[in-house]
């Protein structure tokens, strides 16, 4: 996946209907918008999320006639989704109006003059009560190109019949598995080491929880300080420390809940999906594991973790503009965004949404979400993130094999290309 955190999070009693039911969802195609003078059509296109139709059906009746939205759903897979939007946009397609982006390709987007900046009160209603983080990805240029919808974060799953107290730090962590290892108990500490998008969030987190920066502030020049250099230290110590899985080098989101599910792991760096999944697959296990802030660096400066989500984007080609706003305020409003977090679980990015108690069950760490979403990490924020991510993805596989200073180098040197579109196939 492009983004580990499309992945769809659900409460325990629908994951598997949940499950079963996506699995007959297809593609529609785009119908048309109304230019026969009749209710504009507003096709929305967004990732596969079971719930979602009830959401665009509310929209739909406050609307009152005036328009009629339309879920278009995505392919399941963020790579294909990107193409897809991508194929439409470059080609000026008037059928699309509001997009679900990944929060990683609202700059590309944005830079290609592909979507419809947010201004006057549509941007007001936007940035009001959201949290910085997910609206930090959401602007190009001091600009705001998105509304986020939804957000996420990594966490920490630990045993507590195996660790008394969650690390603070990555070394903590690493001396506990150890430990374990030694006393011949469940030790591995389970996350994703792939050459995909999950090595690149891994190593995200890293380099934002050591100080570092990948590229200078204005994304344009490739930068690689001392903090990247800390963060590749430690994420190659991690990979050699003999308490991964033997698969971490090939490992992405769902073996890495499955590896832990089947009790060998004594920790889990994953998403939040992994919780309704547990409970759903071993509750014995579940009643063993609980959550925590991703570990640090540093035992005094608490960790940055890498945030993804989806941002709701107009195109620049829609023939409804006014509409299409007005649709896609609707579908992330507080209301809403409760409800596809109790029922999807795709975590809000309206802090107040977090208060309501009806968010008590199906969220029992949102605290600790709430705790990484007001300290995120951030990926480099600039429109060739898909290049620099794919040559970021290469050099860092397999972790084993970093050699800190010298991988520096070429990453710092891949990354310029990259951000000069020099040799990079995204």
């Amino acid at each position: 996946m492009t983004d580990p955190a499309r992945r769809r999070r659900r409460p325990v009693a629908r994951l598997a209907a949940a499950t079963a039911a996506l699995t007959l969802v297809a593609p529609l195609a785009a119908c048309g918008s109304g230019d026969d003078g009749g209710t504009p059509t507003i096709n929305l296109y967004y990732p596969p999320e079971q719930n979602l139709q009830k959401v665009v059906d509310d929209c739909n009746a406050q609307a009152r006639g005036r328009y009629e939205i339309a879920y278009r759903v995505l392919p399941r897979q963020a790579d294909d989704q990107r193409v897809q939007l991508v194929r439409r946009l470059a080609a000026g397609d008037t059928g699309m109006d509001v997009l679900g982006l990944d929060v990683t390709w609202t700059q590309e987007f944005a830079s290609a003059d592909w979507i419809r900046e947010w201004t006057g009160q549509d941007r007001a209603e936007v940035e009001q009560g959201t949290l910085a983080g997910p609206l930090d990805t959401a602007r190009y240029r001091d600009r705001l190109y998105g509304a986020p919808k939804n957000t996420n974060v990594q966490l920490l799953w630990y045993r507590t019949d195996l660790v008394r107290q969650p690390p603070k730090t990555w070394d903590e962590m690493i001396s506990a598995a150890q430990d374990l290892k030694a006393q011949g108990k469940p030790y591995q500490v389970l996350t994703m080491g792939a050459q995909y998008e999950g090595l690149v969030v891994l190593y995200n987190t890293l380099a934002e929880s050591a100080g570092g920066q990948i590229l200078s502030d204005d994304g344009k020049r490739a930068v690689m300080d001392a903090g990247t250099v800390k963060a590749l230290d430690q994420l190659q110590r991690f990979a050699a420390s003999g308490v991964t899985s033997p698969s971490f080098s090939n490992a992405t989101e769902d073996p890495v809940r499955l590896e832990f599910q089947s009790g060998d792991g004594a920790f889990q760096v994953n998403w939040p999906f992994v919780y309704p999944a547990l409970q759903e697959a071993d509750p014995e296990l579940a009643k063993k594991v609980k959550w925590a802030r991703v570990p640090g660096i540093d035992a005094d400066t608490p960790s940055k973790v890498t945030i993804g989500g989806v941002n709701l984007a107009v195109s620049a080609y829609s023939k409804h503009p006014t509409e299409s706003f007005e649709a896609a305020r609707c579908v992330r409003n507080a209301a809403n965004q409760k409800f596809s977090a109790v029922n999807d679980g795709v975590p809000p990015t309206i802090e107040r949404v977090y208060d309501d108690p009806e968010m008590d069950e199906a969220y029992p760490m949102k605290e600790t979400i709430l705790e990484e979403l007001k300290e995120p990490g951030t990926r480099p924020l600039t429109p060739a993130y898909q290049s620099i991510s794919t040559v970021m993805s290469a050099i860092l596989s397999p972790p084993s094999a970093i050699r800190p200073e010298r991988t520096a180098d070429e990453l710092r040197d891949a990354i310029a290309d990259a951000l000069e579109s020099k040799g990079v196939l995204p």
